[in-house]
């Protein structure tokens, strides 16, 4: 039974970490192969199972060590019918895929997270297409209807919420927000964005959670920015009322562009403390946002240096929400 559905605690302002770039990490620095970068495939192999479990465990560890929550994200992001082709898939493996990826997150939950703050399980969907390139501009109908497969699969088990991760257009996210509240379920819209810090489409950031909201009636319940450097849209981020929906940050730890990542044969971890400063910064100008992890390119070094660096910079500032959650908890 979902813990958290009707209420995510994430949003009572305390502090909560993700975890990184699963497929990156383990691909460049475990050597373990995932096939067409899906990592739900691994959970068919025990070695890959096991992978994945040692990768979650981390960073389990290292919420109950910052005194942090933990959103929790099943392996669901290319879980969808766009790469049943390529994937070999019928609708059946997916809509399995989807709930053993779900039952394993729970299951990591139940036996790793020896933690008095909440961990919450979050279902990634990622766009129709690619993330980096995308296919085509999809409508906002075209989604909903799209989506709405997946989320209904997801609706049925004990997911709390779901994120849409790395999505490049506000008619995408609009539709898949329609489709994850008529399903029932709690979302999260995270959009990407490239160098210059708009979408891939061209679109601004800013027109991109104005539109969604005005269009769905403000039903996501934050945004994100994730598989981005923190140099791709600090520029961007005006002090205007838009601003204060995004609530978390999931960057890669390369300044490279999207195309020059999907190009590179070898892994570009940058550095994991000048990134964990650079969230310092972006937390003193919206110091609202309190879900904090990485993506492409980084690991558990680049989430520690994240929360090291964001809670030096609160214990400087005296006491914080972050502190006054901790004591909450017994810490």
């Amino acid at each position: 039974m979902p813990e958290f559905r009707t209420m995510l605690p994430q949003l009572d302002g305390g502090p909560f970490l993700t975890d990184a770039g699963l497929e990156t990490d383990l691909i460049f620095n475990h050597g373990i192969e995932i096939r067409e970068f899906a990592a739900h495939t691994l959970l068919d192999d025990p070695a890959g199972r096991a992978a994945m479990t040692h990768y979650f465990r981390g960073f389990l560890e290292l919420a109950r060590l910052t005194r942090s929550g933990f959103i929790l994200d099943c392996a669901t992001w290319k879980a969808h019918s766009h790469w049943a082709d390529d994937l070999g898939a019928t609708p059946q493996d997916l809509r399995r895929a989807n709930e053993e990826a779900v039952r394993f997150a729970v299951e990591l939950r139940d036996r790793y997270a020896q933690n008095n703050l909440p961990v919450v399980i979050s279902a990634q969907i990622g766009p129709k297409g690619d993330a980096y390139v995308p296919d085509g501009r999809i409508s906002a109908a075209e989604a909903e209807d799209y989506h709405a497969e997946q989320l209904h699969w997801l609706a049925a088990t004990d997911v709390d919420m779901v994120s849409a991760m790395t999505h490049t257009q506000s008619s995408e996210a609009i539709g898949i927000a329609r489709a994850a509240k008529a399903a029932g379920l709690p979302i999260v819209i995270s959009f990407t964005v490239e160098t210059d810090g708009r979408l891939p489409t061209g679109e601004s950031l800013k027109s991109a959670i104005e539109t969604v909201d005005a269009t769905t009636g403000n039903t996501p319940a934050y945004y994100m920015i994730n598989c981005a450097h923190p140099d791709h849209f600090a520029d961007v981020l005006a002090d205007e009322p838009w601003l204060r929906r995004i609530r978390g940050l999931r960057c890669n730890a390369s300044r490279k562009s999207h195309a020059e990542l999907d190009e590179c044969e070898h892994l570009d971890c940058g550095d994991p403390f000048e990134l964990g400063e650079q969230y310092r910064t972006l937390i003193s100008q919206m110091p609202w946002i309190n879900v904090l992890g990485g993506c492409c390119g980084s690991d558990l070094r680049h989430v520690t240096a994240i929360a090291d660096a964001v809670s030096e910079q609160n214990r400087q500032n005296g006491a914080s929400r972050w502190q006054q959650r901790a004591i909450a908890a017994g810490g």
